[in-house]
């Protein structure tokens, strides 16, 4: 597997000390990122993945300068023209720089660091239901901001009991999202997926997906859901599908130990996403 790396203005070993131990993306997690999807070399959908960077650093009361997102897009140029034309992904990440040992801020310049890696993509998942919940109300509620660390126990839990993803309710007891993912349900010959208002991320595939199930007449709309709907897919009335840039529309066969049907909905979306996605670099 080859990695690139790229921090504030230049290309870097990946195993090289290039950030001070003060960042405050380091010490506290108070920054913002993006991952996408690498396709052939090019990056995709990185209008989109930029524009929810700058909502994600608003959110947080950092504000990204043109010059900050002028260095995000040099970032990305000079790391995929160094991993070459193979399929991968990306990810780029903004923290607030140099902090103090605590919370509060001080000015500093923004950190800005892209990677990027070939991989293959998975075409199917293995779920299993979270013990803990999001928190729709949360001051970070849909921010993919580098305070990452609730995922990071709920993945390791799911990794720990056979499973690659871990679906989340909210505090309201409705689906809400996964780790890394959103999610979508196959009920009724219709692709439904939780509102924003659940507080998932507001995904790039998940949005592609919708806009792109609208264009071709696929059934796909938002819908609240109950996270008991899990339940009909483990007794085969319903089928899954989780979405990312790391996953695209990725079916889910395993959940909770068992094995689960796929949809023909769920199939069709995933087809549909794949052929879109090699027609249009930056939709």
């Amino acid at each position: 597997m080859s990695t690139v790396v790229w921090v504030n203005g230049k290309l870097v070993d990946e195993n090289e000390s290039t950030l001070s131990a003060l960042d405050h993306g380091i010490t506290v997690g108070d920054g913002a990122f993006e991952t996408l999807t690498v396709v052939r070399g090019q990056d995709f959908a990185l209008t989109r993945h930029l524009r929810r960077l700058e909502r994600s650093l608003v959110g947080l009361g950092l504000a990204l300068s043109v010059d900050d997102r002028a260095r995000c897009v040099d970032g990305v140029g000079a790391v995929l023209e160094t991993l070459g034309p193979t399929d991968g992904r990306l990810r780029i990440t903004v923290t607030s720089g140099i902090g103090p040992l605590g919370s509060g801020r001080t000015p500093s310049p923004f950190t800005v660091v892209v990677a990027a890696t070939d991989s293959v993509m998975a075409v199917e998942s293995r779920s299993v239901r979270s013990p803990w919940v999001r928190n729709e109300r949360s001051a970070v509620a849909g921010l993919k901001t580098t305070s990452y660390a609730e995922n990071v126990v709920a993945l390791a839990d799911a990794v720990a009991r056979g499973g690659d993803e871990a679906l989340l309710a909210n505090t309201r007891g409705e689906l809400c999202e996964g780790t890394g993912s959103n999610v979508f349900v196959e009920t009724g010959g219709e692709l439904l997926t939780p509102p924003l208002s659940s507080g998932c991320l507001a995904g790039i595939t998940r949005e592609l997906l919708l806009e792109w199930g609208a264009e071709s007449g696929l059934p796909v709309r938002e819908a609240v859901l109950p996270f008991s709907v899990l339940d009909l897919v483990g007794s085969g009335e319903a089928q899954l599908v989780v979405t990312s840039s790391g996953r695209n529309v990725q079916p889910v066969t395993w959940l909770d130990g068992s094995p689960v049907g796929v949809g023909p909905v769920s199939l069709a979306a995933r087809e549909l996403f794949a052929r879109v996605q090699r027609e249009r670099n930056d939709p």
